[in-house]
């Protein structure tokens, strides 16, 4: 595949922000329960796994050649941060979503959780492994208005297991994700997901690692695209294609997007699904429709989420 030059850098129009305000650190309280916002414990294996990172300018080097080569279109975005207050996507920064009803859902305003005073973002100097401090269960994008949440996924702690996680891909990957995530020691994965009154269904996966160069390793392994169909299939797309074509494939600082849409002939239901490597966690974002899968709410989802991963 010829390699396409990367177009202009097109702004984004800024969200609307609320200051940052770094927070005490909290004192340990008594009792298993989770505290909104808190970090989770780390795994002892997994820490025991962690190698050192590599030194980040070669890394993303490298990282920056592989997308390249997966032909995804990469654009200048949004710095990531603490305590950012983050509005919808703004109709400009979809491509011809220019009209007052273009399909998108009411998610309100979605904030980031804030850190405690002195903890480092996933992307900042002093952060080598660019690991996410806040909950992974506080960074999955909520649910919009008029959704009904997804009973098949963890309602009370929000995590997933992994036997569950696998269940979306089709039997003849399932072994090869299981030996990746258990390798590359991925700590936690935490899931939500929704049906709107049209029958859209969403989920959201969370996978959490050590360190940016593990979660780097299972997505190149099997999750990254073989030519242009997706490495890992889904359960029920069997043929789901790389959209070099959707110009909201962008990087937002130091996170970028790889989008797939089933292939035609698909049956009931057209899935699409995409896939979001930030720092330590990787995101997969699933939705389907009856009939053809509209491309505006899947779009805004994808962003939103990319957004509050930083």
């Amino acid at each position: 595949m010829e390699m396409e030059t990367a177009p202009e850098t097109q702004p984004l129009p800024e969200a609307e922000t609320a200051e940052p305000q770094p927070e005490p650190v909290p004192e340990p309280g008594p009792g298993p329960e989770r505290e909104p916002g808190s970090a989770p414990e780390p795994a002892p294996r997994a820490a025991a796994l962690t190698a050192a990172p590599a030194p980040r300018p070669e890394r993303r080097v490298l990282r920056a050649v592989l997308r390249w080569t997966a032909a995804t279109l990469v654009f200048a975005g949004l710095a990531g941060g603490v305590g950012y207050g983050l509005a919808q996507a703004e109709r400009t920064e979809l491509p011809g979503l220019a009209t007052e009803h273009d399909g998108r859902w009411d998610f309100g305003t979605v904030e980031r959780p804030a850190l405690p005073a002195g903890v480092p973002g996933p992307y900042d100097e002093d952060n080598a492994a660019a690991a996410h401090h806040a909950d992974p269960r506080d960074l999955l994008l909520p649910l919009p208005a008029g959704a009904k949440p997804d009973r098949t996924l963890p309602a009370e702690d929000g995590w997933l297991p992994v036997e569950d996680f696998l269940r979306q891909y089709d039997a003849d990957y399932r072994q090869a994700v299981r030996e990746e995530l258990t390798d590359n020691s991925c700590r936690h994965i935490a899931a939500r997901g929704w049906t709107m009154p049209d029958g859209t269904r969403t989920r959201i996966h969370l996978l959490q690692f050590n360190t940016e160069g593990l979660a780097d390793t299972v997505h190149g392994n099997v999750f990254a695209s073989a030519g242009l169909f997706a490495g890992a299939d889904l359960v029920g797309a069997p043929q789901s294609a790389l959209n070099s074509d959707w110009s909201s494939s962008i990087r937002e600082g130091e996170s970028s997007q790889y989008v797939y849409d089933e292939s035609e002939p698909y049956g009931k239901r057209q899935v699409r699904h995409a896939y979001i490597t930030a720092g330590d966690t990787i995101a997969l974002v699933v939705q389907s429709s009856p009939g053809e899968t509209p491309e505006v709410p899947f779009q805004q989802t994808v962003v939103l989420q990319t957004r509050l991963l930083g």
